[in-house]
């Protein structure tokens, strides 16, 4: 038992991220730190403290439970970074703002950016209801009152959920402002594999990794979605033994129960991501490997200039925000690398 506890305080803290609008986000478990590429070349950096919700609550760092939490908790987060970027590039700084943006900063003043960011939270959340839960489960009932048993029906929304997972990414990777964010995304693995490696965070060293991480979060989604066909499966038969109600035969009763124990599934899924990433044999190679390769769709590999972004946001999480100018805004401002050249971080 005391080997086991030795190995978790000895094993580098996981540190996780994401690709933000020409940057990276990283966290680290008191900090996150935004770092993103201005047009004129220019890096700016912004830091705030962080303390996960199990430290605030204990009971929200429970197993099962944590993964839930976190679920939300990036849900937020990922809005509110995303806004940050754009916020930070600059690029929003000459667009003149809608007649709703304008009504709705008179109405609210301060509060607007937070109505804004409720909003697209909420349009995105619906939009992964109607895409991955309402969709998927519209044949059930067809096919239940076929004969079909209910193992068949849940494997069948769960491929019909991967495959919209599947195009959806394809279609995304596509749109070239996205491919952009997905070299960022691949910049923040390979500078998170360097980081866990115990090597220099310099381009040089964070090129020769791979684009593909085993605790992403697009793994998350593949190995959540596989999960959710044999839990559903079981509480299907389950409810159908004990009450005599077939889930699959009323769409509304079926959808709703997929959204009411969408927390547990993903409580589930966060558990197996991590377990799977924290071991290494051939068993949890090959358990993990679909999700490693759907993150092919997710990620690009990065230039130079992507990795010096991704190292300031790393460093900026782990050790603080680094000496440098500031902006009028007031964030970090790196000096700009001259052609051939890296950036200081």
């Amino acid at each position: 038992m005391n080997s086991i506890e030795d190995k978790k305080s000895t094993r580098t803290p996981d540190i996780g991220g994401q690709a933000v609008l020409d940057g990276v986000m990283m966290k680290s478990p008191d900090a996150i730190a935004i770092a993103v590429r201005r047009e004129n070349g220019d890096i700016v950096v912004k830091r705030q403290p962080y303390t996960s919700p199990g430290i605030k609550h204990a009971w929200m760092g429970k197993p099962i439970i944590r993964g839930a939490v976190n679920m939300g908790i990036m849900m937020k987060l990922g809005v509110g970074v995303l806004q940050d970027s754009a916020d930070m590039t600059g690029a929003l700084a000459d667009e003149k703002p809608s007649r709703f943006e304008d009504w709705l900063s008179k109405k609210l003043g301060k509060g607007a950016d937070k109505v804004l960011m409720g909003l697209a939270l909420v349009l995105a959340l619906a939009l992964s209801l109607a895409l991955f839960v309402f969709l998927p489960n519209i044949p059930a009932s067809a096919m239940r009152a076929a004969g079909w048993p209910l193992f068949s029906i849940n494997l069948t929304s769960g491929l019909i959920r991967t495959l919209i997972l599947i195009a959806y990414l394809y279609l995304t990777g596509l749109v070239p402002d996205m491919r952009r964010t997905f070299q960022y995304h691949g910049a923040e693995h390979k500078t998170v594999y360097t980081h866990e490696a115990g090597e220099p965070l310099t381009p040089e060293n964070a090129q020769k990794f791979s684009t593909l991480h085993p605790r992403c979060g697009t793994s998350f989604l593949l190995l959540t979605f596989i999960l959710s066909i044999l839990f559903y499966s079981v509480f299907d038969e389950l409810v159908l033994g004990l009450t005599g109600f077939d889930m699959a035969g009323n769409y509304f009763i079926r959808v709703l129960s997929r959204i009411v124990l969408l927390p547990l599934v993903a409580g589930l899924g966060y558990e197996a991501l991590k377990g799977l990433a924290h071991a290494n044999n051939p068993v949890t190679r090959a358990l993990r490997w679909p999700g490693m390769q759907l993150q092919r769709l997710t990620t690009r590999q990065p230039t130079g200039e992507m990795l010096e972004v991704a190292i300031a946001a790393m460093n900026a999480a782990l050790e603080g925000l680094p000496e440098g100018a500031k902006t009028k805004e007031g964030y970090t401002l790196l000096s700009k690398a001259a052609p051939g050249e890296a950036v200081a971080v």
